[in-house]
């Protein structure tokens, strides 16, 4: 495990997966990452690459040959290089080799950037092209915050507050986990999701061009929450595990395959193309309280 600290944050990270472990606030004395309990979710913050969330068959073809991918990708399962370590920023490497070319034949650098400043925590994530072919790929975040933060509230104290009220539907997530051709009205000139375990009854909240660039995580009967910046990321999902105690705030720059998909990665809906030699970069940023 990997840590990194200023005098208000400390964060833990593994190198599987360059997954973050720990999110504490020394200042409030609070953790506010799930705790990876496998009898609901092991995961607490998984990296999503080359693809997000599932491919019709698990299959998908790249100039008419076949290739295999689970759910999300293969980087959340592969042990990341460090870098770079600073004591308040780490910055971990993945790069193709052999056995990642047997799914995804593409060549790859992928680098998770870590970076505190003051109660804030950025996650950046930077893909680079090495070779002389265009990189097709999607990829995202998968953080889980504890629910409830504070001891004396429960999971219906607290909501999700986008920055700007929106009229957005869901995109319902099809039995397979592919995304449905029609969606279902959500939010009607509102900005308030008021957190329930039953609004993930049918799997995530899959939003798709919203007009806000941040969410909040708050309570009335708290002062605690947080502040999450997704700004450049064009999709957004919501999920939580059944019962559990957590709420995943998920950026997406891709998403699951439709139900009616051609299955081509070249044409699948969301995916990034990187063309020789060029570097594609996003961040995401939390702010504490």
């Amino acid at each position: 495990m990997f840590t990194i600290e200023n005098p208000d944050l400390k964060i833990v990270i593994s190198p599987k997966g360059a997954e973050l472990q720990s999110i504490f606030n020394k200042g409030c004395q609070l953790e506010y990452l799930w705790n990876g309990d496998p009898a609901y979710w092991a995961k607490r913050s998984p990296l999503l690459f080359p693809i997000v969330g599932s491919l019709k068959d698990e299959t998908y073809y790249y100039e008419d040959k076949p290739y295999h991918l689970g759910r999300h990708g293969f980087a959340r399962d592969l042990t990341f290089e460090v870098e770079d370590a600073q004591f308040d920023s780490i910055r971990f490497v993945l790069t193709s080799d052999e056995e990642t070319r047997k799914k995804f034949p593409f060549e790859f650098v992928l680098r998770v950037g870590y970076l505190l400043k003051g109660t804030s925590l950025q996650v950046v994530y930077t893909v680079e092209n090495p070779s002389r072919e265009p990189l097709y790929f999607s990829v995202g975040g998968h953080p889980a915050f504890r629910v409830p933060l504070v001891a004396g509230t429960g999971y219906t104290d607290y909501q999700l507050v986008f920055g700007k009220e929106e009229t957005a539907p869901r995109w319902p997530i099809s039995k397979d986990g592919l995304i449905e051709t029609r969606s279902d009205p959500f939010l009607t000139a509102e900005a308030t999701i008021p957190l329930k375990k039953e609004l993930f009854s049918k799997d995530a909240l899959v939003f798709k061009s919203l007009a806000s660039t941040t969410v909040s995580l708050r309570s009335d009967r708290t002062p605690h929450g947080l502040d999450f910046d997704f700004g450049g990321f064009p999709f957004l999902g919501i999920w939580a595990a059944p019962k559990a105690d957590f709420v995943c705030i998920e950026p997406w720059c891709g998403i699951a395959d439709s139900v009616d998909t051609n299955q081509r990665l070249a044409d699948k809906e969301g995916i990034n193309r990187l063309a020789p030699g060029e570097t594609f970069e996003r961040s995401w940023r939390i702010t504490l309280y």
